[in-house]
């Protein structure tokens, strides 16, 4: 996806959002919601070269398809990667436990779903809610898939008849190395409409477990971080004569900049704070000097 078709893709959500009165705070999730897209559309483009490819760094599914002899990737220094932000220790459970224990396991830890690992912990499937409640449906209703059903419809009605965890599971399950970076976990949390995804070694066996709000909270810096960068490029490629006349604010990712400098000097500046990561526009409101 390039930068058109980013921005076609944000201003066509803009159009489709509801006209219903906005909640407070809705503008601001709004603009995180968008923002989280665009980082996640960045990681994406990368791998546009990739079909049928899962990015370096991510296993899917587990455990088999991360080779040990594969090479880590390499991400830049100051990248953030799945282990700096998975949780630790990862529930999970046994394939022979039973779903009425299942469902209480998820209550109880308030979690929408879990791993199943076998008895070595590798990672060989993923128990919802979802699939619980297909249990339950059935038990309520009696529903009986139509001779000619849809494939999901009957896969559904075969976990109604489930009793264990091996029964109800997805499987193979996605799962991330902690190797990967933030961005190429997001990309796969998209691509999959996966809240939580397992984290295993490349053996396939469980560490942790990484939320998708943990990776939009690492995606989206908050604006005293782009502020401090900002501050950081004007020192890097202004002189001290101009730079100390520049000041900066942040507000939702815009960055204002204010003062006083030649305007060859106000155009650099400008494409330079523009290139920062997580900068939405750049609001130049700078007065040019002779």
């Amino acid at each position: 996806m390039n930068r058109h078709e980013n921005h076609s893709a944000e201003a066509g959500a803009r159009r489709d959002l509801p006209s219903r009165p906005r909640s407070p705070g809705e503008a601001e999730r709004q603009d995180t919601l968008l923002r989280y897209l665009g980082a996640v559309a960045s990681a994406a483009a990368g791998h546009a070269g990739a079909e049928e490819q899962a990015p370096a760094g991510v296993a899917r599914p587990a455990p088999s398809a991360a080779s040990p002899s594969q090479p880590p990737s390499s991400p830049e220094e100051g990248v953030l990667l799945v282990r700096d932000v998975m949780d630790v220790p990862a529930t999970s459970l046994r394939d022979d436990l039973p779903y009425r224990e299942i469902a209480r396991l998820l209550a109880r830890e308030q979690i929408g779903a879990v791993p199943v690992v076998d008895e070595e912990d590798h990672v060989v499937g993923v128990v919802s809610e979802s699939d619980l409640l297909a249990i339950v449906a059935f038990e309520a209703s009696g529903h009986r898939v139509g001779r000619i059903g849809r494939l999901r419809e009957r896969r559904m009605h075969g976990k109604a008849f489930g009793e264990t965890a091996a029964d109800l599971m997805t499987s193979p399950a996605i799962t991330v190395l902690p190797g990967a970076t933030v961005a190429e976990a997001a990309w796969l949390a998209a691509l999959s409409r996966l809240k939580r995804l397992p984290v295993t070694d490349r053996e396939g066996r469980l560490v942790g477990v990484v939320r998708r709000n943990a990776l939009l909270q690492a995606l989206i810096r908050d604006d005293t971080e782009i502020r401090a960068e900002a501050v950081a490029r004007i020192k890097s490629c202004c002189p001290p004569g101009d730079r100390e006349s520049v000041e900066v604010a942040v507000h939702d990712g815009i960055v204002e900049l204010t003062g006083n400098m030649p305007a060859a000097g106000a155009a650099r500046l400008v494409a330079e704070v523009a290139g920062i990561a997580d900068v939405v526009e750049v609001k130049n409101f700078l007065t040019a000097t002779t």
